[in-house]
């Protein structure tokens, strides 16, 4: 089966991931619950994809690491996916990505969320689990500040995977490690490239978050995504990284950029039958800067629960807001596709892409009878030379 047709049916279904793994069925996330969509996956098949996926010079980065990221469009669908290996052999993580950057009303955010592109320097950090919708997030902001304002933006992520167009602003994406070596270089090299706007797919490492901090410092808007559950573990884990002397001046540091911090989840709601964040968000006030920089952070929820007139929210308060919306935005339907081209699909199974000769002619294909005045009429269907040839030569002995 061409994989790309297994990506068509994940993302006729609305799924948001795909997985495959050799010696399992092929499963799609719908709503956040994993079902089965086929047949138990061959490794030669999963060896074929990734191969084809990857390429010569990837493969053999593959084959090292155990592992790769990429990005791509693969049958018309903008994907992610991650390449591994298991116990049972290759296994692929796909993410189907929205077919187009949504803005934030679009994305069904609180209007809340605009105020943070207000700010003309600082740190703005979108965090939450696993597959709760950060990256969406992410270019939700980043299109808003598109579309109204005239600014450079300078992105950096591994792999790329919202591609955006020009239009108030002038937006540069860089992808880790084809376009720069890494995130700690990506971040040097874009602090000389004159940005108003640095985007920063995630922190991961105590380095590439110390430097995002000295950005946030130096008079540039910087967005960033994080792993976390709350606000609260999302400040903990950024200052916890570090080492213990230098804590109190990362926290010190972090209260005095920070613009906002945002946790989120994905909620499916029943009467919309959609799938919508639940956000926590932290406005950095005078009473939150202090519980910072103390390093205080289990007393955040309580600042979050006394904020709310500061434009803090709890994930019950938001719960609140959300019960009271009727207007969701519902994605549009998927449209149909055409089944993918063999001659154009980079992607083939590997009984297809291994073909090494055409199949043998059918006995039913039709042979021209022998003409009597001498003239050949060779039919639509495909005829050997041999075949031609002992026609031919009965043809001449007829002859007078």
């Amino acid at each position: 089966m061409i994989f790309d047709e297994w990506i068509g049916q994940a993302y006729a279904l609305g799924a948001s991931d795909l997985h495959l793994e050799a010696g399992t069925p092929v499963l799609v996330r719908v709503r956040g619950e994993l079902q089965p969509i086929g047949a138990t996956v061959s490794g030669d098949a999963l060896l074929q994809v990734c191969q084809d996926l990857l390429g010569t010079g990837g493969w053999l980065g593959f084959k090292e690491r155990g592992s790769a990221d990429l990005s791509a469009e693969i049958g018309g669908i903008r994907c992610r996916a991650n390449l591994f290996q298991t116990i049972r052999g290759i296994a692929i993580a796909v993410r189907l990505l929205s077919p187009g950057i949504k803005d934030l009303r679009a994305c069904n955010l609180h209007p809340d969320f605009r105020r943070f592109i207000e700010a003309p320097s600082g740190l703005i950090i979108i965090s939450g689990p696993t597959g709760s919708g950060k990256s969406t997030t992410l270019a939700a902001l980043i299109e808003e500040i598109n579309a109204t304002r005239a600014r450079n933006i300078v992105v950096l992520e591994s792999p790329v995977e919202y591609v955006f167009a020009n239009r108030r602003s002038f937006i540069r994406q860089r992808e880790i490690p084809t376009h720069s070596p890494s995130f700690e270089q990506g971040i040097m090299d874009a602090l000389r490239e004159n940005p108003d706007v640095l985007v920063i797919s995630e922190m991961r490492t105590p380095e590439v978050m110390r430097l995002t901090l000295d950005a946030a410092e130096t008079g540039h808007l910087v967005l960033a995504t994080m792993h976390s559950a709350t606000c609260a573990e999302a400040l903990s884990r950024v200052c916890m990284s570090f080492p213990s002397d230098i804590q109190a001046s990362v926290r010190a540091q972090l209260a005095d950029c920070l613009v906002a911090l945002s946790c989120q989840r994905l909620d499916f709601l029943t009467a919309p039958h959609l799938r919508v964040p639940r956000c926590e968000i932290l406005i950095p006030t005078s009473g939150a800067k202090g519980t910072i920089r103390a390093g205080n952070f289990s007393q955040l929820a309580s600042v979050l629960q006394s904020g709310g007139e500061e434009g803090m929210w709890t994930f019950e308060r938001y719960q609140r807001w959300m019960d009271q919306v009727n207007d969701w935005v519902r994605p549009p339907p998927a449209a149909p596709r055409k089944p993918p081209d063999p001659a154009k699909s980079m992607l083939r199974a590997p009984s297809q892409a291994r073909t090494a000769a055409p199949a043998p002619q059918s006995a039913s294909v039709s042979r021209p009878a022998i003409p009597v005045d001498g003239v050949i009429e060779v039919p639509a269907e495909e005829m050997d030379l041999a075949s031609l040839a002992e026609l031919a030569k009965k043809v001449v002995e007829r002859k007078p």
